[in-house]
């Protein structure tokens, strides 16, 4: 059976550093790398992925266009620039219905 040196004994050389620590006050960092206690830095935020955030842009129970025409006026009065002016000439001329499709 493997014996191991006790915690009190033992040494270990930083993979960062190259020096040498108590065993027992070295860590292990988040890339596997095993440093000591005055060399060890967390993982970084900007590091961690995004949080996943649903962006809906699909409508709830839509409803298709609906085909109906559409009536545009032609010849519609102008507002009245000085009311103590009669207005000559000016009247519907007719409607056009335009139907899409």
């Amino acid at each position: 059976m493997a014996r191991f040196a006790s915690a009190k004994n033992a040494y270990g050389i930083s993979d960062r550093s190259g020096f040498r620590y108590k065993r027992e006050r070295m860590k292990k960092e988040w890339t596997g790398a095993l440093v000591g206690w005055d060399e060890w830095e967390p993982k970084q935020p900007q590091l961690y992925p995004y949080p996943k955030v649903d962006d809906p842009q699909a409508i709830l129970n839509p409803r298709p266009d609906r085909n109906e025409p559409m009536v545009v006026s032609v010849g519609v009065p102008t507002p009245e620039i000085n009311p103590f002016v009669p207005l000559i000439n000016v009247g519907q001329v007719g409607v056009v219905t335009v139907v899409t499709t």
